[in-house]
């Protein structure tokens, strides 16, 4: 080999190990960086006609398992969802209060039959008659702020519903950026690592609000789809989706009850966004808290209507009648009477309704108790058991209860409170295991595809040898060429 071509290997060999510490500053500034996959430099060595030429360096790619990537994804989907249901489910636990703790609509019912018992000693004692009056009084406030707090939830889910799909636009938009400039990069052979980390920093953003499978392309672009096989648009028009926000009411549905679906390009995608923070608020919007709303519709109208038939119509609308069922659905008239149920105007201004009931006995008889051992042995009691409905609930008719109708009130009571409170721990429980299963996959996948700076240390020592090596090749080179035009001097 001529002097000339060793000097071009060796100036060759330079060239790659300053692109090769590039690297390696690289890794080693992002080593604390969320989601960075280390970089590794591409060489091949150069031949022609069997003689060598040294090495050529290629475009830096990354260090990256895409299959343990794919599935921190879902993880993160997964637990991002469960998140969100927890944090609103405890704000309804909140509200329900312990059970057995004297503020939970089962103990609130308890107090009342404690002082209807109490008025059946002297039923003619007017503070006792009150004092009655004032236990259903706040047995009906337990019964609104509960009802009020699942209509607040379901408006926190919409709205955020809104917040989330505006982020997921402009996610989808920085993806897409980032794709364009992949893809130019990679035909002309640069290297696209930086920009490949960047953008699976926004693919984790995205996996957060849904549940997504991200396919590569062979020319650097992606293919991202939801569960349910509908392709998220990156390229084309700016903020694809839409999301109109709606003020919740206690009677609203999607779909065609007052709330609308998420849009993309004129059609209803709702159904099609799973899992994620934006699966989860459809959830909680449209089936777990408006089922969790029927239920306590069905106490409300139970507790009034067996009251009601029993001659004594304690509880009402504000107006002081019971709601007007035309069924189907079983609940079409009374939907949200949870958060107006009150006491009776008139059995609040004179309390001694509660003794009499709605229509006095003629003449008016001292001690009089028939209505008082009608609540106490059948309105709170089970006999007749009661006929509560658990299917066909909520506006549209499309929700069930997950139990069996108990045959008295106090045992309704405690049943749905038990029904959500288990439903509440499950999803506390599956968050905190499938949060368990993320960290474990992230750091797998970190310690795979992350940087290691063990490796990076000893990788510099590598190249600081061979930067040496190459120079002293050079300098042994030059030194040659001087003794060789000396000799010709």
């Amino acid at each position: 080999m001529r002097l000339d071509g060793a000097l071009s290997i060796a100036t060759g060999g330079l060239a790659n190990v300053n692109r090769q510490m590039a690297i390696v500053s690289q890794n080693v500034a992002n080593a604390s960086t969320p989601g960075y996959a280390s970089e590794v430099a591409t060489q091949t060595s150069v031949t022609a006609d069997g003689e060598g030429l040294g090495v050529r360096s290629g475009p830096a790619i990354r260090n990256l398992d895409a299959m343990l990537q794919a599935e921190v994804f879902r993880q993160n989907a997964a637990v991002a969802g469960l998140q969100t249901q927890q944090t609103a489910l405890q704000s309804i636990d909140a509200v329900q209060g312990v059970p057995g703790q004297g503020n939970d609509i089962a103990s609130l019912l308890g107090n009342m039959q404690d002082q209807f018992s109490t008025l059946l000693n002297n039923p003619d004692n007017a503070p006792q008659q009150s004092q009655v009056v004032q236990s259903a009084v706040t047995r009906a406030q337990g019964i609104n702020t509960l009802g009020n707090a699942y209509v607040a939830q379901r408006q926190t889910a919409e709205d955020n519903i809104v917040t989330e799909v505006a982020t997921l636009n402009a996610t989808l938009g920085t993806v897409g950026e980032l794709s364009n400039k992949i893809v130019t990069l990679k035909v002309g052979d640069h290297s696209t690592a930086d920009l490949e980390n960047q953008r699976d920093a926004a693919l984790a953003r995205l996996s957060q609000l849904l549940d997504i499978k991200v396919l590569g392309q062979p020319n650097g672009d992606l293919l991202i789809a939801t569960t349910a096989g509908l392709v998220l648009p990156i390229h084309g028009a700016t903020n694809p989706f839409t999301a109109d926000g709606a003020n919740v009411q206690p009677n609203a549905f999607y779909p065609g009850g007052g709330i609308k679906g998420i849009m993309l390009g004129g059609a209803d995608v709702t159904a099609a966004l799973r899992g994620g923070q934006i699966g989860a608020n459809i959830a909680l919007r449209d089936t777990t808290l408006p089922t969790d709303q029927a239920e306590l519709d069905e106490f409300a109208q139970n507790l009034a209507v067996r009251f009601n038939d029993y001659g004594l119509t304690l509880f009402t609308q504000p107006g002081g009648t019971l709601p007007t069922n035309v069924p189907p659905p079983v609940q079409s008239g009374y939907v949200g009477f949870a958060g107006s149920i009150q006491v009776n105007p008139a059995v609040q201004s004179d309390p001694s309704i509660v003794r009499d009931g709605d229509v006095p006995p003629v003449p008016a008889r001292a001690g009089y108790t028939d209505i008082i051992n009608a609540v106490l042995n059948t309105v709170l009691g089970s006999n007749p058991p009661l006929a509560s409905n658990v299917a066909g609930l909520g506006q549209a008719g499309n929700l069930r209860a997950p139990y069996v109708s108990p045959p008295s009130l106090g045992q309704l009571a405690a049943t749905m409170l038990a029904s959500q409170a288990q439903e509440s721990a499950a999803i506390t429980t599956q968050a905190d295991t499938e949060q368990a299963v993320q960290t474990t996959l992230a750091s797998r996948l970190s310690a795979q595809s992350g940087v290691n700076m063990d490796t990076e240390m000893s990788h510099m020592i590598q190249l600081q040898n061979a930067y040496g090596a190459n120079a002293k090749i050079i300098v042994a080179i030059q030194a040659m060429w001087t003794a060789m035009l000396d000799a010709v001097r």
